[in-house]
């Protein structure tokens, strides 16, 4: 399918939508503590998309029964909200999406609960450092395999490995949309990245192997094959001529994730 090229209207829809997820995430940690649960934080991103006038994107998709993904510790990523008890020393991935106007908007960070052990900080800063990364090779001209290769060059570098199974996606009036963007790969390959394309950057990194299995029973729970910890960071960006603009960068630092100041080596 063809890469579509979206023009100065569409951008500037998108970055609406994206504005209202970045600012929804925002709000989710503001409020997120201990003793929480996930279904907790589903009914924080229900209630405070409706209040924007938009619309969860993840509710009712392919049958997705909730408005967010929540993803705990080992879960990689598409975890259903439920009654889940948030403890000290968890971390969690919020995965929101905003349908605004037409257009979705898709953003995700994971958060520290309480005090975070050495292994929880150094996945989650090496997922967090990854989406950095790979949005710095984000510009006209280049390959999509350029962000792939910087980000599995970094992360394999610290003992940790990259998801192979999810990757990012173009995004737009459709949720998932071409372009694949894997979050591995080698410089130089993969389809030349243009001014115009939009698209997210959510590199999801395990503690220990890449390898990730699908619950067989809700069939969209992802969790690590070896049960080891998982951390992932999204951007939804577009590409312009001298880089990208994020679209989904937020106003402030979020708490319990970006105002950690965290030292691992």
């Amino acid at each position: 399918m063809t890469v579509e090229i979206h023009n100065a209207k569409d951008i500037e829809a998108m970055r609406a939508s994206c504005e209202m997820a970045a600012e929804t995430l925002l709000v989710v940690g503001e409020r997120l503590k201990p003793g929480m649960t996930t279904e907790d934080i589903n009914t924080i991103v229900h209630e405070d998309t409706l209040k924007r006038g938009a619309y969860p994107s993840p509710l009712n998709y392919k049958g997705f029964p909730k408005s967010v993904c929540t993803s705990v510790n080992e879960v990689v990523c598409h975890g259903i909200p439920s009654a889940r008890v948030l403890k000290d020393g968890d971390i969690v991935n919020v995965d929101v999406t905003t349908f605004y106007k037409g257009f979705h908007g898709d953003t995700s960070a994971t958060f520290y609960i309480g005090t975070p052990s050495p292994d929880a900080r150094k996945v989650v800063e090496a997922a967090r450092r990854a989406l950095e990364l790979g949005i710095a090779e984000v510009k006209d001209g280049a390959r999509l395999g350029d962000i792939g290769a910087a980000i599995q060059e970094y992360v394999e570098g610290l003992g940790c490995n990259v998801v192979r199974d999810f990757v990012g996606h173009g995004i737009g009036r459709k949720f998932h949309e071409p372009p694949q963007v894997k979050h591995f790969g080698k410089r130089g390959t993969g389809e030349r990245i243009k001014t115009g394309m939009i698209f997210t950057i959510e590199p999801m990194v395990n503690l220990g192997r890449w390898e990730v299995e699908v619950d067989p029973k809700d069939k969209w729970t992802v969790t690590t094959a070896d049960g080891s910890l998982s951390a992932q960071f999204e951007h939804t960006v577009v590409v312009t001529k001298h880089g990208c603009e994020v679209l989904t960068k937020r106003a402030k630092p979020l708490r319990m994730s970006e105002n950690v100041s965290l030292l691992f080596g």
